[in-house]
């Protein structure tokens, strides 16, 4: 049976698998061939760390073997642990036998051992995920998966998966795409000899639909793709992202305020207690201080602040923004980051927003100009979660979807919901990457999703 790396180099008494026969799989990361034997660094991507592999000359395919073995073919090796004389490592393996699955052409092979830019290993992506930095931030993605899940399920809510191909726009941008068998560049526009007899799109968010399962089974989430056709080439956008939306019945804006900072606290929590040596990793060569960060988030309450009292901060701020601010303008990154950064020193729930800059299922505040709305602001990021309290009433939420010029017959079932044992419910959706990038300190969205969307490139 193959053992993992990371459960040999993590195993909680090293010095009892001394001596035991083990098998492991892996790609060779560097070989060292010193004629009478060879070091090979082995990893199976399980852990940050390799495994050294001792080949002895007396093998009777050694030479083979090592014309065989070069940086990235895949081998498997069965071999006994054995203390390891170097400062770096407390055990390795002595191989008793060896097969090689895969060579690897060492004169083409792009990942050689040095440091390579972010922008080449995108060109590379099917590659990249055998590099360290992407197989750290890979399996911290893998852990934040976990924890949102383990923090939703250990919470009551159900987990649900909405559409992916939708007809109605929830967010009110029109930045979709979409889905028809059409074949557009005839001319044939008649929506009804579509697949769907309607004009369809991959959805930009699973909202509307969580809020009817929410409006049957009270907490709900959704964790899945979602689609923008923006075409943004800054660091914060994909055309292809994976976010997570909880939305809960019987809950007002104070509630979703509750669960989202308790969610991001959670998920940092998990971060630093089960991925501590990619952390560590991310430490030392992406973000100097990132743990002290983290550790601060998790200890320390949100502060809070209206939107009205963050442009009074933001324009008594000792600093020029590239953006100007004025009430009723929507914040950008810069002034997010200022107030989470600089006011603050720590992650700020802002609420209350003006309406006119925020979507139509926002419930309407009393003042007749703000609305229920919430965006949780956190260092390096600026704004990592977007939410609100929905608009419950009939016939407000039906005069703002006139008013915005949006189709009323796409949401006669949204309408429905107001019409049949209504609730005050509340929900918000955080951007799976965005939460990546503040967990491991990478600069660039494209660097925490595998494959990454974006206007101009969908290689791979």
């Amino acid at each position: 049976m193959r053992t993992k790396i990371k459960e040999i180099l993590s195993h909680p008494s090293v010095e009892s698998i001394i001596g035991h026969k083990i098998s492991v799989c892996g790609w060779a990361r560097t070989v060292r061939d010193q004629k009478s034997f060879a070091f090979v660094e082995l990893n199976d991507g399980s852990t940050l760390a390799n495994l050294q592999i001792i080949i002895d000359s007396q093998q009777s395919n050694y030479s083979k073997l090592m014309q065989e073995i070069t940086t990235g073919a895949a081998l498997s090796v069965d071999g006994i642990v054995v203390a390891s004389p170097g400062k770096n490592q407390k055990v390795e393996l002595k191989a008793e036998s060896i097969h090689v699955y895969g060579l690897c052409d060492a004169a083409t092979y792009p990942l050689q051992k040095k440091r390579h830019s972010f922008e080449f290993l995108r060109t590379i992506a099917h590659l990249r995920p055998r590099t360290n930095t992407q197989g750290a931030v890979l399996r911290v993605r893998n852990a934040m998966a976990m924890a949102t899940h383990q923090f939703f399920q250990g919470r009551g809510f159900l987990y649900v998966q909405t559409p992916i191909i939708t007809g109605s726009d929830c967010e009110g941008a029109g930045a979709m795409f979409r889905v028809t068998t059409l074949d557009m560049q005839k001319g044939h526009k008649d929506f009804s000899e579509d697949f769907f007899a309607k004009p369809t799109y991959l959805t930009v968010s699973g909202q509307l639909e969580g809020e009817a399962m929410a409006c049957a089974l009270s907490d709900i989430y959704t964790f899945g793709p979602t689609f923008r056709a923006e075409k943004s080439n800054t660091y914060r956008h994909l055309a292809e992202f994976w976010q997570i939306e909880p939305e809960m019945a019987f809950a007002d804006l104070r509630s979703n305020m509750e669960c989202a900072e308790s969610y991001i606290r959670h998920c940092t929590k998990y971060a630093l207690e089960q991925c501590k040596e990619d952390l560590e990793f991310f430490d030392q060569f992406i973000e100097k201080g990132l743990i002290q960060r983290l550790e601060g988030v998790a200890n320390t309450s949100f502060a809070h602040l209206t939107y009205t009292k963050a442009i009074e901060i933001l324009l008594k701020a000792p600093k020029t923004f590239e953006f100007p601010v004025s009430w009723g303008c929507d914040l950008q990154s810069e002034h997010e980051r200022y107030l989470a950064e600089e006011y603050c020193k720590q992650p700020v729930i802002l609420t209350d927003y003006p309406a006119k800059i925020k979507s139509f299922y926002m419930r309407a505040n009393e003042d007749g100009n703000t609305v229920a709305a919430m965006d949780v602001i956190v260092p390096k990021i600026g704004e990592i979660i977007g939410g609100s309290q929905r608009e419950e009433r009939y016939d407000v939420l039906e005069k703002k979807i006139n008013d915005l010029g949006l189709k009323i017959d796409d949401y006669w079932w949204y309408l429905d919901l107001r019409k049949y044992g209504t609730v005050p419910h509340a929900g918000f959706g955080l951007g799976f990457e965005r939460l990546l990038l503040f967990i491991t300190g990478m600069e660039n969205v494209r660097d925490v999703i595998p494959f990454p969307r974006v206007t101009g490139s969908g290689d791979f």
